[in-house]
């Protein structure tokens, strides 16, 4: 959008921030509601939308909005290892965005897997930089090539949830330069992301909305990048401070820390005008490059139908290709004549999405069990075990009906899901809400009833009447939006009958309903799938985590699957001629049993189209041909970075740059389960010669199976002996290759010159000396060149 080059544009927005007076610009500097942003006309500015997009572009409602496309998680699609995969989904979300006519989508999501505990991993690509940067500058790129904003987040080392508000994250510079900031400096340098998101936490004892060294010495100084810094959603924790420290844009609004309060900092001498002046400057760069300013940009009248055809076929192919395969003897793909036990809870209620800000609402979600069921007609289906802990929405909508404190119905309405969020910012509804009314029909029979929120409730379903009371269990007012505390029941119903309930209490934010027949035992679960797998040819047991662990605002404290799946799958392998694992998870699980079972299937979370993904890769109608983007610890606390539960408001990122593979390639923890790079496709492969030449490091490969096939060809330094308790090995380049069976071809992998350098007293210095290793995983190494740096 806009078209003026540089100078000529900056002289054009500085006349229009001159116009005019300072609670005007000051204004413009904080949201107008939870997701749109003020318009001026007297400077040409129309409003602006934002939307939360890492796995689909919401919209401007949290919940109850308009369908959307739910697209794979981002650990999913970056195991596709392609930036070919993310510049395709930078458009297609932009393209979703514009149907909705969002301007900027936030995301994608940067931040690292630096401990496997983390509840927001999902959401992020890997736990390599070098990796993570790439992937998202090419989001970037095919997101903003159509004129839709994209917001990198969350700067910087916002790398768990546990007191995501105030603790303070330790980081050491170097750590912070050469990991951290890496695939910021990635994405600003390769793709100019048009704004950027500041962080809930601190850093260093400084909150990240106030970071002058990160924000202004190096993001937009050192950098050079002239785009907008926001906050994240209630993160701003001050007027001056945060002025001063470089943020430019206070989210949501209309309420928030600025505005009279900045205002009073201008003219107390403690903010420069000319600071907010710079904010306003990059606010209306934003809008320019968005099609906010002047003439108002042109919509398209055709996008494709979320459910589509169209979307389909995207969405189950970005899906499947991402797949990773962990073992396997023989047993995938499988044969179509084979007699199928499937088992499981998640097959039956697939995980295809996460907790949190990433959530949207899908025109539809297949399960695994729908899925497989279309591509084969011999296919037995059996429930399994408990896998949450907590009470969760119904699948189906309900009644919402507001009132006030004078008894005045303020709302009646139906929303589409079983919860809501009641009072955003921004909503005007007279008065404000002293009591909420939910109800929704119930079948006869063995039903399961609850109810969600921060209130006294009164639940009611047929003869069944209880009252129970929840209390909010975080002072962080975004975990009782995204996981609110509840309660639920088991009730017989002799005839249908009406669930309601009525809420009452000052903290309502989010309430719902739950609704759903009422489960069998985990006892009558394993035996009935024991059964089921001793008459068939093949068990397929899928296994998993859900929202309650892949979520915002909360972090896991084991990677065991929850319940006792493990029980279950031990319990069919024994039974079964040959069993097949899918994991439905987007980050690491224990896997006490992978001993016992013929195949492993990692399947993420694989969004609207994930049963037909699932099936499709186990089918062989896809290859699974992804690598892990995150290694796999062999047990609790066997990894490099662990904890992320702060010690005194501090959380000490001790590990510094060995993170990850490099921790574990180091042996700072004991070897993982599997490696990060590791995955096995449905291919075979035979590594040549290596040679160097400059940085382009070239192998030979040959895909010796009978399939054509997808490989992979990671390259990673390895210092010198004497170097390695310093300096830890690290992914510098790789190249994807798609090869029909028996093709031969020479593979060039490029270098990155960022992933060959260190940071050492206050300037980068070049990496000298040490070993390119060529690996599926540092797990699997082929072959081995000495490392020549390339002459400048």
């Amino acid at each position: 959008m806009g078209g003026l080059n540089d100078e000529v544009l900056d002289e054009r927005l500085a006349e229009r921030v001159a116009r005019l007076p300072l609670d005007r610009k000051v204004r413009l500097l904080t949201g107008a509601s939870m997701f749109t942003l003020h318009g001026e006309d007297e400077i040409g500015l129309a409003p602006m939308a934002f939307s939360d997009g890492p796995t689909g572009v919401r919209g401007l409602e949290f919940t109850g909005g308009p369908l959307t496309c739910l697209f794979p998680n981002a650990t999913l699609l970056a195991s596709s290892w392609r930036r070919e995969t993310a510049a395709e989904v930078g458009r297609l979300l932009a393209e979703e965005a514009e149907r909705q006519r969002i301007h900027v989508v936030l995301g994608p999501t940067v931040n690292l897997h630096r401990s496997p505990l983390g509840g927001r991993l999902f959401e992020a690509y890997s736990e390599d930089p070098l990796l993570t940067g790439h992937l998202a500058a090419a989001y970037v790129a095919g997101l903003q090539d159509r004129g839709v904003g994209a917001c990198v987040k969350h700067l910087v080392a916002n790398e768990s949830e546990t007191d995501r508000s105030t603790v303070d994250s330790v980081v050491d510079e170097r750590t912070l330069r050469e990991v951290y900031l890496l695939p910021f400096e990635i994405a600003v340098q390769d793709a100019d992301p048009w704004s950027v998101m500041a962080a809930y936490n601190d850093v260093n004892g400084v909150p990240a909305t106030e970071q002058d060294h990160v924000i202004n010495g190096i993001l937009k100084g050192e950098w050079g990048w002239s785009g907008l810094v926001m906050s994240d959603w209630f993160a701003t924790k001050s007027a001056g401070p945060a002025a001063n420290g470089g943020l430019d844009l206070v989210m949501p609004g209309p309420l928030g820390p600025w505005g009279p309060a900045l205002v009073a900092a201008v003219q107390a001498g403690e903010v420069a005008e000319s600071v907010v002046d710079d904010h306003l400057h990059r606010l209306l760069r934003l809008a320019d490059r968005v099609g906010a300013l002047d003439a108002p940009r042109a919509w398209p009248s055709v996008v494709p139908d979320p459910a589509g055809a169209v979307r389909r076929e995207q969405l189950l192919r970005l899906a499947a290709q991402g797949m990773t395969v962990l073992a396997n003897d023989g047993a995938l793909p499988l044969a179509r004549e084979n007699r199928i036990a499937l088992v499981g809870r998640p097959a039956l209620e697939t995980t295809c999405m996460g907790g949190g800000s990433a959530t949207v609402r899908a025109p539809h979600q297949v399960s695994i069990a729908d899925g497989l069921r279309e591509a084969s007609d011999r296919v037995t289906v059996v429930d399994g075990v408990a896998v949450r802990s907590r009470p969760r929405p119904s699948p189906s909508g309900m009644r919402v009906r507001l009132f006030g404190g004078s008894g005045a119905l303020l709302s009646d309405r139906h929303s589409e899901e079983a919860r809501t969020i009641v009072g955003l910012p921004g909503e005007d509804l007279g008065e404000p809400v002293a009591r909420v009314e939910l109800s929704t029909p119930l079948p006869a029979g063995a039903t399961r009833i609850g109810v969600l929120g921060v209130a006294h409730a009164r639940v009611t379903a047929g003869d069944a009447s209880h009252e129970v009371t929840l209390e909010s269990v975080s002072n962080d007012i975004g975990a009782d939006v995204l996981q609110p505390p509840a309660w639920q029941t088991d009730v017989v119903l002799a005839e249908p009958a009406e669930l309601v309930a009525e809420l009452t209490g000052d903290s309502m934010v989010a309430v719902g309903l739950v609704a759903e027949p009422t489960p069998p035992s985990d006892d009558e679960a394993i035996a009935a799938a024991v059964a089921a797998a001793g008459e068939a040819d093949v068990a397929v047991v899928v296994v998993g985590l859900t929202e309650e662990e892949e979520t915002e605002a909360a972090d896991k404290s084991t990677l065991a699957l929850p319940g006792r799946q493990d029980e279950l799958v031990s319990a069919v392998a024994a039974a079964a001629a040959r069993t097949v694992v899918v994991v439905n998870a987007a980050t690491p699980v224990l896997m006490p049993w992978r001993d016992e079972v013929h195949a492993v299937l990692w399947a993420g979370l694989p969004g609207q189209e994930g049963g037909h993904a699932v099936a499709a890769a186990l089918l062989g109608e896809i290859e699974p041909a992804g690598r892990l983007v995150t290694s796999f610890p062999a047990a609790d606390g066997a990894a490099p970075a662990w904890d992320v539960v702060p010690t005194d408001g501090r959380l000490t990122y001790e590990e510094g740059v060995f993170v990850g593979y490099r921790g574990y390639a180091a042996r700072r923890a004991p070897a993982p389960a599997y490696w990060f790079g590791e995955g096995l496709g449905y291919g075979s492969w035979e590594y040549g010669e290596v040679s160097l030449d400059g940085r382009v490091l070239s192998v030979d490969l040959t895909n010796t199976s009978s399939r054509a096939s997808r490989e992979v060809v990671q390259v990673y330094l390895q210092p010198e002996p004497e170097d390695r308790d310093d300096q830890p090995v690290r992914l510098v380049g790789w190249s994807t290759v798609d090869l029909d069976a028996g093709e031969r071809r020479d593979v060039d992998v490029e270098l990155d010159p960022r992933a060959l350098r260190t940071w050492a007293d206050g300037a980068w210095h070049p990496l000298t000396g040490g070993r390119l290793l060529v690996a599926r995983g540092l797990g699997d190494i082929r072959g081995e060149v000495p490392f020549t740096p390339p002459t400048p």
